[in-house]
């Protein structure tokens, strides 16, 4: 019989406490699991000694097997990293931060886990995905997220300029991120390119202590912007959504 892997959330940055964040029955769970897939090893050992201030892990924090899985990962190394749990094996898949599997590279492991047999059990957290679409108060009905934009200017303009025509016609929020320190430029872009009714939230640093959520017309924020009234999203983690009339 086969183990489970559990989809484990993270923070959505660092943290004292995790119990304002990670539900008290999900961090329970973690601290019994002896093996782990995440990104970086290190920042997962300083995630699971956060869970071991208040649920005593199973065993030893030096015992507890870590393998990375990142963008640096080749695709012939994933089916090892199931080994443990077709040997039957608890798991769990630790994001760098939020849930897993969503616009991150555990996806691939999930995946082939399920042709393996392997149940999956998603637990509940924080999806800064999910969070700023809440708070946008932009279409929650129909929304899609598109990652990265590209990085060369006039790439992103077009870019910019093909999820606005697919917002307006289908009534559709766009969401989408950035490298933190080039969020001055992305809010930039956005309000150059897009039509001044087009609406434009900028979510940063969600459930954090510093968060900021706000949404505006691409002309209120380029007056804001003129003022040299830019927010405070400087190496900040940033979501950014518009939506088209």
């Amino acid at each position: 019989m086969t183990g489970t892997l559990f989809l484990i959330p993270n923070t959505l940055g660092a943290t004292e406490s995790l119990d304002h964040v990670i539900p008290t029955h999900v961090q329970a769970l973690t601290a019994q699991l002896p093996y782990f897939v995440a990104e970086n090893a290190k920042t997962a050992r300083a995630f699971l000694k956060l869970v071991g201030a208040t649920h005593p892990l199973a065993r030893p924090l030096q015992e507890i097997t870590i393998s990375e899985l990142n963008v640096n990962t080749p695709a012939a190394a994933l089916a090892g990293l199931l080994e443990p749990l077709k040997a039957g094996q608890d798991a769990g898949l630790l994001s760098e931060a939020g849930v897993p599997a969503v616009a991150d590279p555990g996806a691939d492991l999930v995946r082939l886990a399920h042709q393996h047999g392997i149940p999956v059990r998603p637990l509940v957290g924080p999806s800064s995905i999910l969070m700023s679409v809440m708070a946008s108060g932009l279409n929650g009905q129909s929304f899609a997220f598109n990652g990265y934009l590209p990085t060369d200017a006039a790439a992103r303009a077009k870019r910019i300029k093909d999820l606005e025509g697919r917002s307006r016609h289908e009534k559709q929020t766009q969401l989408f991120i950035e490298t933190p320190y080039r969020n001055a430029a992305m809010l930039e872009a956005l309000v150059n390119s897009c039509n001044g009714n087009t609406l434009i939230c900028v979510a940063t640093d969600i459930s954090l202590p510093s968060e900021s959520i706000r949404t505006l017309t691409g002309a209120q924020w380029k007056s804001l912007l003129t003022a040299g009234k830019t927010p405070d999203f400087h190496k900040k983690p940033t979501v950014f959504l518009l939506l088209a009339h």
